[in-house]
């Protein structure tokens, strides 16, 4: 949920990875006024690390983890954070302004922190069968490959641990390499190949992907020898998967013009990690470094973020601005807690952490909520999502439930287009049918969408730029959005919240959320094997994460 903030901060960071929260904690303790802007789920490429084994002092964590520890440690310090896309900067001036789809802030200083996205090899074939195939992602895709056969591009670290993930799944994974040997840390590789399910193929370079809707074919050559050979896939397979892991580009375009950068997009700094704009500052994986590992961002970070202190410090001391002392908050006494907190729910999915949080968004919401849900009592996943919804509407007085067995109300059912099972939509204040539908438990990475589908029409709701609400509002055809999820996906969660924004916004648009896994012969009709994916109509599909802005484009070209 976004969090609105007046007045001039003393510092944004852009990005929630280890080096933009390394740069929280350290501002934060250093008592400055941080907000960090994040676009996605906290954690960038570290949150879909499986497993950390180097980070010194922790022998043994995975990347989500981590990642949820370093949150906290800016959460204790008074950093602030906000979810929304950044659409443009103006870091010219002695405040900096960022330019979001949720409106704009104002700083004395940035640390920019994007990090870094999956590099495209661009084989022929390759940008026609994402999604039908070829994929970036193993915990968000691994599993549409089980049982098929499954080629991992690369010769580094992101290859070799993708690649063992990858042996959850698929019968039979295969490292194409260009390089003579693994270019990631000894054990690493022995590991792979000590993995019975792994073939390694070195000096070796994918050429092309073929196929009828899906990768069933594949030309591959032997750099050295210049032998090329072909994989075709198995008849009773019909498909197999080529996942791509040949390094990162840095999300830097917004920022092109704006502050210098090298000719492949990094971001030039100083030793302290300055750019060439004052008071402005590059962190972690977009700068040119040797090294791109959780250390050496958090490293970055905790330079920005002791350098950024003393540069808000003279720039305040120039202008004459002193700051109020803040209030002490007294210690709150804890109390042991209150018997029905303390009762289990249930639902498995909340613990009493995450009710109370739930607690603190509900208790904003400005008009009532009702969630329908229609239960299949023959449907295990529907009476887990019943279940699961008996337990968030006992968190907010303005949040109601009505729940039906299948067949029992045909006019609610026809309202809501209750077509699939498990289901849940959600009515406005006036008993009105919002367009937003969940076709699954939303657990995972999918239960943040879920609560900001409420807050969203209870309102007030996240900021939305006046522009993109105009277009949104001047759809004027009908329009049904399927949006293919898997709970383990971390881009998923932007594209539902964005697709139903828009359902909220304008009455023409329906958005469902739907876990891909309990709709298989969705995901066999439209050939899915990536998520996100979005079904628009029952006709197009659109592959990959999607911001607002872009849903819209798509919608109006419909």
């Amino acid at each position: 949920m976004s969090i609105l903030t007046k007045g001039i901060l003393d510092l944004i960071i852009i990005g929630g990875g280890p080096a933009g929260l390394s740069a929280g904690i350290y501002a934060g303790r250093g008592k400055l006024n941080t907000l960090i802007i994040e676009k996605g789920n906290m954690g960038g490429q570290a949150a879909t690390t499986n497993e950390i084994v180097n980070y010194p002092g922790v022998r043994k964590t995975t990347g989500p983890l981590l990642i949820e520890e370093m949150k906290k440690q800016c959460e204790d310090f008074g950093v602030k954070f906000t979810k929304t896309d950044v659409t443009d900067v103006d870091l010219s001036g002695e405040v900096k302004i960022i330019k979001t789809i949720n409106g704009e802030y104002q700083a004395r200083s940035v640390i920019i922190a994007a990090g870094a996205g999956p590099r495209k090899l661009g084989f022929p074939g390759e940008a026609e069968f994402t999604g039908r195939g070829v994929a970036y992602c193993s915990t968000c895709d691994g599993e549409f490959f089980e049982g098929l056969e499954v080629f991992v591009i690369g010769a580094g670290f992101a290859a070799a641990e993708e690649a063992m993930y990858l042996t959850r799944f698929a019968s039979k994974v295969t490292i194409i390499a260009r390089e003579p040997e693994f270019t990631c840390a000894p054990s690493i590789a022995d590991k792979v190949f000590a993995n019975e399910h792994i073939e390694v193929k070195f000096n070796t370079e994918l050429l092309e992907v073929s196929g009828v809707e899906m990768v069933q074919h594949a030309r591959f050559i032997n750099n050295v020898t210049k032998e090329e050979w072909e994989y075709t896939a198995k008849e009773e397979d019909g498909a197999f998967g080529v996942f791509v892991f040949v390094g990162y580009q840095p999300k830097t375009e917004i920022f092109k013009g704006h502050v210098e950068m090298d000719e492949r997009g990094y971001i030039i700094t100083d030793e302290e990690m300055r750019t060439n704009i004052k008071g402005v500052y590059a962190v972690g994986d977009l700068r040119p470094k040797s090294l791109r590992q959780v250390i050496t961002a958090v490293a970055d970070g905790a330079i920005a973020g002791t350098d950024v202190q003393k540069y808000v410090a003279e720039e305040k001391e120039r202008l004459g601005i002193v700051d109020e002392p803040k209030e002490e908050k007294p210690a709150e006494k804890k109390e042991s807690a209150p018997k029905e907190t303390a009762k289990s729910g249930k639902s498995s999915l909340l613990s009493d952490a995450i009710k109370g949080q739930l607690k603190g968004i509900f208790a904003k919401m400005e008009n009532d909520v009702t969630l329908v849900s229609i239960v299949d009592e023959s449907m295990p996943k529907s009476v887990e999502l019943r279940d699961f919804l008996i337990d968030v509407a006992e968190l907010g007085d303005k949040l109601h439930l009505e729940v039906y067995p299948k067949g029992e109300n045909t006019e609610m059912e026809t309202k809501i287009n209750a077509d699939k099972f498990p289901v849940v939509s959600l009515l406005d204040h006036k008993g009105n049918y919002s367009g937003v539908k969940f076709h699954g438990v939303p657990g995972g990475h999918e239960l943040n969408s879920f609560i900001l589908a409420i807050y969203n029409l209870a309102g007030p709701g996240q900021a939305l730029d006046s522009s993109i609400k105009q277009s949104i509002q001047a759809i004027d055809k009908k329009a049904n959005i399927k949006i293919m999820v898997s709970l383990s996906c971390h881009y998923c969660p932007d594209v539902v919240v964005g697709a139903q924004r828009i359902a909220i916004e304008n009455p023409n648009v329906e958005a469902e959320m739907i876990d891909i896994s309990n709709f298989q012969d969705i995901k066999k009709k439209y050939k899915v094997m990536s998520v996100p994916a979005m079904i628009i109509n029952d006709e197009q599909v659109v592959f990959g994460a999607k911001k607002i802005n872009e849903i819209v484009a798509v919608l109006q070209q419909a």
